[in-house]
Order: C-alpha cells, then structure tokens, then sequence
C-alpha cells in the first residue's frame, strides 16, 4: 500500500466541468474543483461562504438594474419596470419616474452615462434622457437633435427607398405636396422629415403610399423629379437606435432596427450634431459594416479603439484622432454577440467581456501588441456547464468579481485577477430567481423573483442569509416586526451571534423562544465544497482503492464546519481552535488548522473523497486542504 499526501492551496481554477475527470495532468485539475455552490473565490485562492443579501424594497415587477454614478460619493440604482423606473440613493427610494418602456421590451434596453445624464436607447422606442439637474431632481425627456437657425435637425438621414425612386414637390416653398415614384410611405410618417435636394421639409400628412403633404423648412432647389432626397434615420417606421456609447468626445450611435449594421458618429464635442457637412475633421462620420456575414450591431465599447460587437463577429474602429479621413474599421474575431438580449460589454483590467452569440460562452475581447489586433478567449472553456444562457452581468472591482446572472434565475461569479492569470467560476442558488444585476459604487444590487413578488436586496458582508434584516433592541425580546416581506415563509435566525430554531413569518413578524436583543432573520442557503477526485498521486493513479486517513483543513475566520467523509455530514468541533465556549455568547470566529479523522475504503475512483456541505448561517472560509492517502493496487 502507498501513502501519500496531497496539499491543494488554492481554487483559482474554481468549478469545472465534469469532462475534466479524465485530465488530471491539466493544471486546472490540480487548481478546481469539481462544485463549488454559493461560495466566493478569493483572488488569493481561497474560499469563503458568499455574502448574504440584504432587503432594501419591494419594486413594481421584473424589470432591470442600471447604475447611475455622478461621482464617488453619489451613486444611484435606476430600477426599469413596466412603465416606470425608481431611482434609489443608498438604498433608499428618491423618485418614480413614468418611462415608456414596457416589460417585455426592458431587456433589450441600452444605455451609456455622461457626467448628470443617462442615455437610453431601444429599437422600438425614441431615445430617452434622464438627467440629475440637482440632488434629487430627475427627469426624463427625448433626445433633441441639434437645430440649425435655418430649422434644419442634424439628425442621420438615410434613403430606406430604392436608388430609382424619385420624389417630385409640387412646389419649393410653403405647404406642398410630395409625389414618390413608388409606395414609399407609410402613416406613421407623419411629423417626420425627408431632404429633397439637401433641403428640409417636415410631412404633415400621408396622403397614400405615394404621396404626402409637407411644410418646406428650407426652400427647394426645384420642383422637378429627383432621385436624391433621404428621410430621417430614427422614426416610428424605420425604428430606433440599438445600443449607444461615447467616444474620442463624440456621441457614438450603433445601429438601429432597420439599419442594424450602421454606425453613426456625431460631431466631435458636439453630441446631438450628426450633420455630415463636407467632411471637415470635427464633423460627423456615417457608414454601414458590410462582410461575408451578418454583422448587426449588439454592442458598442469605448475602449483603447471603439470595440463593435455585432451578431457574426467583433471589429475595431481605429483613427487617431478619429475622423472622417482617418477613419478605419476591421475585423477581428468572429465569435458573434447575444441577439436576443442587451448584455452590456464591461471592461475588467483593460479586457473587454462580453456574452458570446450562443449563450454559453464568456469572452474576453483583449488588444496584444505582439498581433496589434484583438483576440478573443472563452474565459468559460473549463465551466461550460455554468454559463447557460446568460440575462444580465457586472462586476465589482472591490471584490475582484464578475456577477453573471443566468435565465434560469441562478446567478454565476468569476473571481478574475489578469495579472495573476486567475478566472475562476463558482455558481449560486437563492430561494428565488435572479433577474438582473448592477454595481452602483462598492455595493452589488439584484433583482429577485421570491414568489412573484420583486425585490431589490445588496450584497452585505455582514449577512450569511438572503432577503435578510437584522434588528437590535435595548430590552431583549422574542417579538421582532418588519419582516412583511417574508409572510408565510420559514426563516433561519441568528439571535445574539447563535444560530436558533427556524422560525415561521407570520403578519410581518416572528416570534422566539426566549428574548434576544440583536437578530439577523432572513432565508438559508447552502454552500457546498467538492474537490476533485485525486490524480497523479504517487500510487493513486494505478490504484483499485483508496482510503482517506485525515483531512486538515486550515481555516480562516470561521465559526461552524460541515463535513462528509464518507459516513455522511458531521459537525466538526472547532473548539480546539478558538476559546472555551461561554454559554449565550456569540460563536468566535477562529481561524488555524483543524484535523479531522476518516475511515472507509472507496472503489469508485471518479468520486470526491470528501464534501463540506453547511446550510448554517455562520461564516466560513477555507484557505487549504491537506489529505493523507492510502492507495490499494
């Protein structure tokens, strides 16, 4: 028999996926594990129980979390649902704004942010502004495109027509009618301008297919027939922009319901003026991306270029500075984006992520000198199983994590630290459905579906439960109130730092035992740690059977200790660690190593030969695993 002892010191590989099993010679293998449930990987390669999350308010449904940060000190949450978005500071409501957007169309929303004023696009709606004009003054209004002293709108213009498709005016001045060549026109129409000869004219009236009246806003050239004359870009029959950004001080528009593959470029320093002019250096830049395959526009990113991701692939607009003259667009990838979502590009560490075309991929978008061009890595290759189908992703620098939440309301967290080569995922589970995420600041918002009811809850470090409100009274008492938002459900409760007897919410409150005076109520969750099984242990590979001897865990911070080795979950003293236990107290936290006895042997070598499963409400953290072996051939 061979013995042998085995140390894992780290996580970064995180969860992978269960086609891993056969690579033991992989450094992944050496690195992951084969689950890790609701826990977070630290960027050091360590693991801690997830933080809990904090009820903050009840909101009007399923919608979607934007933030909205001024500056360091004031950060807010915009929550879009059917017809209306809350606007919250600190966790606190300010306003309710009334927006156009209805559910079923918030999850192709976009948006970008400007110093006091958001910008948000959809195809199917007019653009929309909301603007902070003071602490606690909001408001939403259209996009105004900039106004010449002739009346002319410096808006995009495009002829949506066949090239041979003439327009005749039956006049050059006052109210006239407009007589197309073919059925060019529709009702909608209506209040939208057309350039005939380069000149404005606003439509008052659709006639029938072919014919409109129109009021002249600058005088026309002649009355006769010509095929040159175009319509504004955006309206309520060509549609309206898809996704919007900033760059090099313009205001980058890319693609629109009926122009999916175009891009528009304002005037540098002037953002609502997309007149073309004769193309000066500061004036605004228009064109189409045409290739051998479907390149609508799912997302734009101001980055070291502009980054456009599009449906079949990913390219680079490059102009330094950026002008007319100068500008240049590549591709660079052929991955493809999301098409049936708006899942925002975000940048992390100078890398571009962004949600692959089918759902199951997370790439990370990088410029390398060496190529100068970009590459495109599937940060999920070793996880496949985690990333289905992603609704919605952010990341929070403090933490070094990326929240992905997923369609099936679980969300995902990828701990990436680039310079030390660390992207590990781990998945987690609520008692309920995530539904979007956002990072205003240093806190991590969600929107969560608990029974049909919606709530936003944050990220609280102090929390071991979700949905969760602590209390603190002078006189200790059994009753606490407020809890209104969990009404008939069972809640776990941490009373004077103990974990207590589930309790049931019952007209907004819960009732103990004997009297506490500080609480922590909210729902459980479980984390879960499942190594690997070993490989390419001396001994072990050319194994039948193997027999764990002792475990040694070394932990950090840590108040309770779950472990299945074999014989089931087993409450792990930890006494050893920290001081005598004085009754009523809090539990310490203690943190050094622990060793815990197994026995038994195991046949199935493709199992794990160790678990820590805890649904306790207590913190945890594991820094390293020592195993001592014994192999049987």
């Amino acid at each position: 028999m061979a013995r042998t002892t085995q140390i894992k010191t780290t996580f970064t590989a995180g969860e992978v996926s269960s086609d891993l099993l056969g690579r033991g010679d992989l450094r992944a293998y050496e690195n992951g594990a084969l689950k890790l449930r609701n826990v977070f990987i630290q960027p050091t390669g360590g693991v801690k129980r997830r933080s809990g999350l904090r009820y903050l308010d009840q909101v009007a449904g399923m919608g979607r979390l934007i933030a909205f940060e001024f500056n360091t000190e004031q950060t807010y949450l915009l929550v879009v649902t059917d017809l209306q978005t809350a606007i919250y500071a600190d966790g606190v409501l300010q306003t309710t704004l009334s927006t156009p957007w209805e559910e079923a169309d918030i999850a192709n929303l976009a948006w970008t942010q400007s110093a006091d004023t958001l910008l948000l696009v959809h195809p199917d709606y007019s653009p929309k502004k909301i603007t902070r004009s003071g602490l606690g003054v909001w408001s939403v209004v259209d996009w105004e495109f900039y106004e010449t002293d002739l009346g002319r709108k410096t808006q995009p213009m495009y002829k949506f027509a066949e090239a041979v498709v003439t327009i005749t005016p039956s006049a050059t001045t006052g109210s006239i009618s407009l007589t197309a060549s073919a059925a060019v026109f529709e009702t909608g129409h209506e209040n939208t301008r057309l350039r005939v000869g380069d000149r404005e004219v606003l439509i008052t009236l659709v006639n029938s297919p072919t014919v409109v009246t129109a009021t002249v806003i600058e005088t026309l050239v002649s009355a006769s027939p010509t095929v040159d004359w175009e319509e504004q870009a955006f309206s309520v029959v060509r549609g309206y922009p898809h996704t919007v950004a900033f760059h090099q001080d313009r205001l980058v528009i890319g693609g629109s319901r009926d122009l999916p593959n175009r891009l528009w470029f304002s005037q540098s320093g002037d953002l609502f003026n997309f007149d073309l002019g004769t193309g000066l250096d500061a004036e605004a830049i228009e064109f189409g991306i045409f290739s051998d395959q479907v390149n609508a526009i799912r997302g734009i990113f101001s980055g070291r270029h502009l980054q456009v991701f599009t449906s079949g692939a990913e390219w680079m607009v490059t102009g330094d500075p950026l002008t007319p003259s100068t500008v240049q667009i590549k591709r660079q990838t052929r991955v493809g984006s999301m098409v049936s979502r708006y899942i925002a590009p975000l940048d992390v560490d100078g890398a571009t992520l962004f949600v692959a075309r089918n759902g199951q991929e997370l790439r990370e978008f990088v410029y390398t000198d060496v190529e100068a061009a970009y590459q495109s890595t599937d940060l999920a290759l070793l996880s496949k199983h985690i990333i289905t189908t992603p609704v919605d992703q952010d990341f929070d620098q403090r933490r070094r994590l990326l929240f992905l939440v997923r369609e099936d309301g679980k969300f995902a967290t990828l701990t990436v630290y680039r310079a030390e080569a660390v992207a590990a995922w781990t998945l987690h589970e609520t008692q309920g459905a995530v539904k979007s995420v956002s990072v205003a600041g240093d806190d991590v918002y969600f929107l969560i579906d608990r029974g049909g009811a919606y709530y936003i809850e944050v990220i609280d470090d102090a929390l071991s439960l979700d949905s969760a409100l602590t209390g603190e009274a002078i006189t200790p008492t059994e009753t606490w109130s407020g809890l209104s938002h969990l009404n008939g459900r069972a809640v776990s409760v941490v009373a004077n730092g103990r974990v207590q007897d589930d309790a049931a919410v019952s007209a907004g409150e819960i009732i103990l035992v004997q009297a506490f005076s500080d609480v922590q109520v909210g729902l459980s969750y479980t984390h879960i740690i499942e190594p690997l099984p070993p490989a390419n242990v001396s001994g072990v590979g050319s194994a039948r059977a193997v027999r764990l001897t002792e475990l040694v865990f070394r932990l950090s911070a840590t108040s309770a200790l779950q472990v299945d080795v074999g014989r089931g979950l087993q409450d792990v003293s930890l006494r050893q660690l920290g001081e005598d236990e004085i009754l009523d107290a809090p539990l310490p936290a203690v943190s050094g190593d622990i060793r815990v006895g197994a026995f038994g042997w195991v046949y199935d070598l493709a199992q794990p030969l160790w678990r820590v499963e805890q649904s306790l409400p207590l913190p945890f953290a594991l820094l390293s695993v020592q195993t001592d072996i014994v192999a049987n051939s």
